[in-house]
């Protein structure tokens, strides 16, 4: 607290084996059998910010589920109680593992909601002693789930918080009438540049002013992931290279902390027209009292239309302008006018440096009116609190491109844990012991054995990237172990992952068990360029090495040493090196190397 972003709620995903945006998130329970809270990063995710605020809220919410919940039927809800079982398991096991308490969950992220499957999670809850876990629903749209809640008592008992994604900082009239807390369950998603940041200005404001939310959560929290993957640099701040540390402080975590270092939890909001509204040239405030009434902040915004346009909603036109506002305080407010301080944060677009959360000073109170000249893309906080404070550490390591050649033999990780620089695409690869009486410790292994209940859309094939989206000329070796299934794959310059990851090109050559093998020039396998019988023998169980290298418009291969193909022509293209397993079984990697061919 006080020291950045100050955030007051965390929400995480719950990881279900299937491609949520920019990669999957291994779940707790690939199977009915199997349990284990070490998987992923979402733990010590919780675990990091308990440790800088113990009062932070913890939301869980999953995106996807592991197949079997539905017996294959692609359906979470279609067998309500084993669903509801699955997710209070990862809130048993957050409290166990790690002392987690988590207080709100959600339903199934941005896709319909069943009554019945809430009511389910609700008894599941109560009878593993989480009665006080929130339900928060349904993190989609408004109006099915409000009209649910009018209309079905028992429900309306449940849910505790109406949540709805880029709501455009409105809500329906009849959300009142459910006498809910009303949230911007997620929002924002935008290019953290200072258009970022007056997007997410503006929406904190607005989002009670305009449609009563008392919440809004920011997707998402760090970008941390490949820049050649769906919306790169929408957190909060980026830190897209984990092998050089560089990491990049952005305007949106200072505006921000323009509410969320002068507020907790617990405080409230002056209702709109009596401490919140719109500005008299456009623009908003809010006013927060915190429970005791003896402490107060206004949080104004006067963010242009041009400079605050969020990735959605699509934003009205509007006009703005400098103005002078006059804060006339009244009842209690009265009593907390003693010292007042000014916090100020100005976006500029022109190569000038910003003004980003700076402390003004203190201003007067005159006649219990306070006025405050206003500038269009700027931010202010009026306090009587104190302990703000711009947090900063030393200059970030430099930028850097990724190290080559790179080398991981895998033998240095804990077990069920995933290897550096890998970004799982579909599937989930974890670290294992290889099982085989061979050098071979322990391995990187295919673990989602059948297709998952998706969120957007999986390859048929499991696959994990690496690298950069601008490699161009490579040479990717690794060991493999076929287990069982069809076989393995190895790629390079594939183009873009996310939900679109089963369309993507790249160079893929395909080793099926069968002995052959094929070269195209996608993900799918729509195109194929070449294929053929390899040269050595192959089947379940046994180890061999494979070697793919392009360079230019050309592609070679190798196994066991001895030749594939030679100088085919692949085109000029550029992206991610990856490997993978053509179906859903287990496969085993193992002394992976990139250089440059």
């Amino acid at each position: 607290p006080n020291f950045g972003a100050s955030l007051q709620t965390l929400k995480v995903e719950i990881g279900g084996d299937a491609q949520t945006t920019d990669g999957t998130e291994p779940s707790h329970m690939h199977s009915q059998h199997d349990e284990n809270y070490h998987r992923g990063y979402e733990w010590y995710l919780m675990v990091q910010a308990k440790k800088r605020n113990p009062n932070i809220a913890l939301y869980g919410l999953p995106w996807a589920f592991p197949g079997w919940i539905g017996k294959g039927t692609q359906d979470p809800y279609k067998y309500p109680t084993i669903t509801s079982k699955y997710i209070t398991t990862w809130l048993l096991g957050a409290k166990k593992y790690y002392n987690l308490t988590i207080d709100y969950i959600g339903i199934w992220n941005e896709k319909p909601f069943s009554s019945n499957y809430i009511k389910e999670l609700r008894k599941a809850l109560n009878a593993n002693g989480l009665d006080k876990t929130k339900i928060v629903a349904a993190d989609s749209h408004w109006h099915n789930i409000i009209s649910a809640i009018l209309n079905d008592p028992e429900l309306a008992s449940i849910v505790d918080v109406i949540g709805a994604h880029y709501p455009g900082t409105t809500s329906p009239k009849d959300a009142s009438a459910t006498g809910k807390p009303l949230w911007s369950s997620e929002d924002y998603s935008t290019f953290n540049d200072n258009i970022g940041g007056g997007c997410l200005a503006r929406i904190i404001n607005q989002n009670y002013v305009n449609g009563n939310m008392t919440s809004t959560i920011a997707w998402n929290l760090v970008a941390s992931y490949y820049n050649g993957l769906p919306f790169p640099n929408d957190g909060l701040m980026s830190a897209s290279e984990p092998w050089s540390g560089h990491y990049e402080v952005k305007s949106p975590i200072w505006l921000a902390a323009h509410t969320t270092q002068f507020t907790s939890p617990g405080w409230f909001y002056l209702k709109r027209g009596f401490g919140a509204g719109h500005l008299g040239k456009n623009g908003s405030y809010v006013t927060f009292i915190d429970p005791t009434k003896r402490k107060f902040a206004i949080v104004i915004e006067a963010m242009s239309h041009k400079h605050s346009q969020c990735v959605r909603p699509p934003l009205p036109e509007y006009n703005i302008a400098n103005q002078v506002a006059s804060f006339q305080l009244r009842g209690s407010l009265k009593k907390m006018a003693g010292n007042v301080t000014l916090w100020r944060t100005c976006l500029t677009f022109n190569n000038e440096p910003s003004s980003l959360f700076e402390r003004v000073g203190t201003i007067p109170v005159i006649n219990n009116e306070i006025k405050l000249k206003i500038k269009v893309d700027c931010a202010y906080t009026i306090t009587n609190t104190v302990g703000q404070r711009k947090g900063h550490y030393s200059n970030p390591p430099t930028e850097g491109d990724f190290p080559l050649p790179y080398m991981d033999n895998f033998d240095n990780y804990p077990v069920a844990s995933e290897a550096k620089y890998f970004a799982d695409q579909t599937g989930v690869f974890e670290i294992h012991s290889s099982g085989m009486k061979t050098r071979h410790g322990r391995v990187m292994r295919q673990m989602v054995f059948s297709p998952p209940i998706s969120w957007c859309i999986d390859a048929a094939q499991p696959i994990s990237l690496i690298g950069t989206a601008k490699w161009r000329d490579i040479a990717i070796q690794t060991d493999f172990l076929i287990e069982n299934g069809d076989g393995v794959l190895i790629a390079a310059r594939i183009g873009f992952g996310g939900c679109m990851i089963a369309f993507t090109p790249g160079v893929v050559l395909r080793i099926n068990v069968h002995g052959h093998y094929s070269l195209g020039v996608d993900l799918g396998g729509l195109f194929t360029v070449r294929t053929g019988k390899l040269p050595v023998s192959i089947g379940l169980n046994t180890w061999h090495t494979v070697t793919l290298t392009v360079k230019g418009g050309v592609a070679d291969a190798t196994i066991d040493n001895k030749a594939l193909f030679n100088n085919i022509y692949m085109g000029y293209s550029q992206g991610f090196a990856g490997i993978g397993a053509l179906s859903f079984s287990p496969v085993q990697f193992d002394n992976f190397i990139i250089r440059r061919s």
